[in-house]
């Protein structure tokens, strides 16, 4: 037996159509099998909250054993666990294909999966994770909605904390009247043809978050690409099932991935590459999907067509080359790698983006935001939330850049409040975006 592993770690099809999966019994002996292992190991402990709690717990029992830890006990471990992933990707030596075959993020999906299924799923998170109605239905009072969600509003917020309970200091994301999607149709670009990319095409997924809250973007991404002779088309058939897939939804998950698959295939068959916006978007389209739908074709043929935003820029710009036109920025540049970033395995994106940038000064940090989705939001998480993500706020702080990028939007607002709770004068001088807006700003291509 090997103490550890040096293989790049590999995952297993989640089999959520097995009955054996919901056997609740089968279930606790797998915790008790992988909490024993983690309890024997802890290199994890300062990744995020759910190994503290798991830890605290064997400490404090009567035997400082797991027997003696009773398996109801296991909940607070397994609701603070955000799925980011980092545990397995960066820390656990014990992955597959180590013969421990430990994969913590999934056990803890299959807890919340058995949860679902009985009906223990929490109403709140049930109705945030219906991000499409959430964002048709914000869209014709979306002023009205983001006065009311704004942190500053201590009448409407505090409202909301008491019967949603969403945390009234945690920052929300705004709401458009227009979706991306149907401005991008509005308003055309023109395709720079003397680039060296020309010729190619791409479809840029819109996410629910860049289609009803941030379209800024995917905005963007149109303006890069066409600067650089891609031919785009915005396209959005609905959520990619990330929030459905945090509160143990895998039938809504494989739902979405079904619909979504079968659209974005047709446009796959005409040539185009599919690019999606976020990060954690990105994740489900090319990992998550195929292990809850394994042999599904239309899911296999999109997962190996779809782009991070970065990775695809990044791809071009070595393979092509990038259109020349960008100028200095002049200010430093710190670029947080999310946690969903990362777990697609493909490098520092983020921060090979902003390299093409003339004369960028980039400091890049590693640690995970504490954001979590909408786990991060939610009061009696939010505090936590902040604790998890003061590394990686503290690192961005102290690289004195004034722009703090990142590959999750979420996550780059979260240090931005938790830079504010360490100085709350040194938020004031920084601006968060996503790298794609910062080659934009370069180019000029944000100026109207």
């Amino acid at each position: 037996m090997r103490e550890g592993s040096l293989d790049a770690p590999t995952r297993h099809i989640i089999d959520w159509n097995n009955p054996d999966f919901y056997d609740e019994q089968k279930l606790d002996e797998e915790l008790r099998r992988v909490f024993d292992i983690c309890h024997g190991c802890r290199r994890c402990f300062n990744l995020c909250d759910s190994f503290p709690r798991l830890f605290d717990l064997i400490d404090a029992s009567e035997t400082e054993e797991l027997d003696s830890v009773a398996s109801e006990d296991f909940k607070p471990v397994v609701d603070a666990c955000t799925l980011c992933d980092m545990c397995f990707m960066t820390k656990c030596p014990y992955v597959p294909p180590h013969e421990f075959n430990l994969d913590f993020p999934h056990l803890m999906l299959r807890y919340r999966a058995v949860e679902k299924k009985k009906g223990q799923d929490k109403f709140i998170s049930r109705e945030l994770s219906k991000t499409d109605r959430n964002g048709k239905l914000a869209a014709p009072v979306a002023p009205i909605a983001n006065w009311a969600t704004k942190t500053s509003n201590g009448v409407t917020r505090g409202i909301m904390e008491a019967t949603l309970g969403i945390d009234k200091h945690a920052a929300l994301p705004k709401y458009q009247s227009k979706s991306f999607e149907k401005y991008a149709r509005e308003n055309p670009l023109e395709i720079n043809k003397d680039a060296p990319a020309f010729g190619r095409k791409a479809v840029i997924y819109a996410t629910c978050f860049g289609n009803y809250n941030n379209p800024d973007i995917g905005e963007a991404t149109r303006k890069v690409l066409a600067k650089n002779g891609v031919e785009t088309e915005v396209v959005y058939p609905g959520c990619c099932g990330m929030p459905l897939m945090e509160q143990g939804d895998l039938a809504g998950v494989v739902a979405n991935a079904e619909k979504v698959s079968t659209e974005l295939g047709s446009w796959i068959d005409q040539g185009y590459d599919v690019i999606a916006l976020v990060s954690s978007c990105a994740l489900m389209l090319k990992f998550e999907w195929p292990l809850l739908t394994p042999g599904n074709p239309a899911v296999e043929r999109l997962s190996k067509a779809t782009f991070d935003v970065s990775e695809y820029v990044v791809e071009f710009a070595k393979k092509d080359g990038i259109a020349p036109g960008m100028s200095p920025i002049g200010d430093s540049m710190a670029v947080h790698l999310a946690c969903h970033a990362r777990a697609q395995n493909m490098g520092a994106k983020g921060a090979e983006v902003l390299r093409l940038i003339p004369e960028a000064d980039v400091k890049i940090v590693e640690r995970c935001s504490g954001h979590g989705g909408s786990w991060g939001i939610m009061k009696g998480n939010y505090e936590t939330a902040l604790k998890v993500g003061k590394p990686a706020a503290r690192t961005a702080m102290t690289t004195n850049a004034k722009y703090i990028a990142s590959e999750c939007p979420l996550a780059a607002e979260h240090l931005m409040q938790g830079i504010e709770k360490l100085d709350s004068d040194a938020v004031n001088s920084r601006t968060a975006l996503h790298p794609i807006e910062l080659l934009a700003k370069a180019y000029s291509l944000g100026e109207e």
